[in-house]
């Protein structure tokens, strides 16, 4: 097994910076120099997983092929890098300290006071360690979250010190990213926020190797002499990280500043010509599209994109592979009322109904449904969208005025989507749900397998709620139809109304599958569906 070298990503001045687009990138220009490269997100929060959060507090949560629910910077890791992350690839601190607890509780630490230092921190190095474990992996990019001074982050930070210290300088380096702020009221850049936050960084043991400045305004070199020296960097390790149209043209910038190049000179590997061919051609069919169409996002954490973050990436991947540029209109299910309908969809060449829990903004997904169906809109459900349709197709079409689901109506007379066996004795809210890929079989001439191209499919789950099987005959029928569902399961992953040009809808997430090099069958069929729908008008 390869010894890797490891790379740690730090962040300064003020979070949101964009530490996983520039990690990303970073692993997406070394992976194409024939180099095995993984990332992995440390993050300082104590809950356990992003699974229990609010979408407004998180943005999305993304999940693996093996069930873990992670933060959405992996799915960031999987578009670029066209890998598979695990539960590996997010530590959290509630999953550290749970860990350590669980070992103590086992008698592991023989009588010893458990500590933050040794036992906290040789949990995260050990965490750190193990995404090495099968993978022969050459470099091993670690984003800790939050920015430096953070009281959460310091055992993250004391830990990547002690693995400095242990692997040795010329086998780990930090990347520290920061801002350069623009005082427009003074026409400067402003380098003494950065200088802080270095400081702050070498108070606690660690030294920055390269300086990835954002900035809206370009960084002259009198500016990067001044943050080299102040620093303590070489000034070609200050790279700038100026504001671009797209985070698709950051590996390209990156690579124009040199980071993959010092990065390299620092572990002492020779650098080759970077790959990216495809990379580009993606980039080419993003900024010159041939149509433009507008898609309706009917869901209620519009309002903030992270909270569909990979669906919105996806439509992206689809739309450059169509070569047609997708506009997104948000629509908040909350609001959407027989009244204003028409005004907000009537103008769609597509609508997608969002997946979500609870019951608030339901009444207006089902509307969306209906009107989608209706008036032939192409139309894509996804999970709880899923369940809506069959929902709107059994009240409006098979007339049974009471259809609905048990997680908006526990005790329903018609319960065509109802809470998963497995799921009714579980009272744990956290990492319970039907997670993770699962294999689905899908039937030959439906619009899923022209997408697909193939009988059986595996893709990621999220939910507790399914079609309840008692209810098949008496909705189901020549027009909506069981498009896939489980071999083992019989659970029902894919209806398609089969008298509509282009209606899916989905149990599981394809949004999780789409990368910039594999854009997802389904999104990518959706759009060609709804390109279709914009040139016929």
């Amino acid at each position: 097994m390869n010894k890797p070298k490891y790379i740690f990503v730090t962040g300064g001045v003020t979070s949101s910076l964009g530490k996983g687009i520039v990690s990303a990138s970073l692993a997406r220009l070394l992976q194409s120099q024939g180099l095995n490269v993984s990332i992995q997100k440390l993050d300082p929060y104590i809950n356990v997983d992003p699974g229990t959060l609010n979408p407004y507090e998180h943005g999305e949560c993304y999940v693996t092929d093996d069930g873990a629910e992670t933060d959405l910077d992996l799915g960031h890791y999987e578009r670029f890098l066209s890998i598979n992350t695990s539960q590996k690839n997010n530590i959290t601190t509630g999953k550290i300290y749970q860990n350590v607890i669980e070992k103590e509780r086992k008698g592991e630490f023989l009588g010893k006071t458990v500590q933050v230092i040794p036992h906290i921190t040789n949990e995260i190095k050990e965490n750190i360690r193990n995404l090495n474990n099968k993978n022969n992996l050459d470099l091993i990019i670690t984003e800790i979250g939050g920015t430096v001074g953070d009281i959460e982050s310091l055992p993250f930070l004391e830990a990547v010190r002690q693995v400095i210290y242990e692997e040795g300088p010329e086998n780990s380096m930090v990347i520290h990213l920061t801002l350069i702020p623009y005082l427009s009221a003074t026409g400067e850049l402003k380098t003494k926020p950065t200088q802080h936050s270095v400081k702050t960084l070498m108070e606690l043991g660690l030294k920055a190797d390269v300086l990835v400045c954002r900035t809206e305004k370009v960084l002259s070199d009198e500016i990067k002499n001044k943050l080299a020296l102040f620093c303590n960097v070489r000034f070609d390790c200050v790279i700038q990280s100026i504001d671009v149209e797209t985070i698709y043209d950051v590996p390209i910038k990156m690579m124009d500043e040199g980071l993959d190049k010092v990065t390299l000179e620092k572990f002492n590997i020779k650098k080759s010509e970077p790959n990216l061919d495809k990379w580009k051609n993606f980039l080419h069919r993003l900024k010159n599209p041939t149509h433009q169409i507008n898609i309706g996002l009917v869901g209620k954490y519009v309002e903030l994109d992270d909270s569909y973050k990979s669906i919105l990436e996806s439509l992206i991947h689809a739309g450059a592979e169509n070569e047609v540029k997708v506009v997104v209109n948000s629509v908040h299910s909350e609001y959407l009322d027989k009244d204003n309908i028409s005004k907000n969809l009537s103008q769609l060449d597509g609508i997608i109904v969002a997946p979500g829990f609870g019951q608030r903004g339901l009444d207006g997904k089902i509307r969306a449904v209906e009107y989608a169906r209706v008036n032939k809109i192409p139309f894509l459900g996804i999970c709880l969208g899923m369940q809506m349709a069959v929902i709107e197709y059994a009240r409006n079409v098979k007339k049974i005025r009471y259809a609905n689901s048990t997680e908006i109506s526990e005790k329903c007379k018609d319960p065509v989507i109802d809470l998963m066996t497995s799921q009714k004795e579980i009272v744990n809210k956290g990492g319970t749900m039907r997670l993770g890929a699962w294999d689905c079989e899908i039937e030959k001439n439906t619009k899923s397998y022209e997408s697909y191209k193939k009988k059986l499919i595996s893709e990621r789950h999220r939910h507790r709620y399914e079609f309840n099987n008692n209810y098949s005959d008496r909705i189901f029928d020549d027009k909506f139809i069981v498009a896939g569902s489980n071999p083992d399961t019989k659970l029902v992953e894919i209806v398609e109304n089969t008298h509509h040009p282009w209606f899916v809808g989905v149990q599981f997430h394809p949004e999780y599958k789409s990368s910039v090099y594999n854009p997802h069958p389904i999104f990518v069929n959706f759009v060609k569906a709804s390109l279709k729908k914009y040139l016929n008008k």
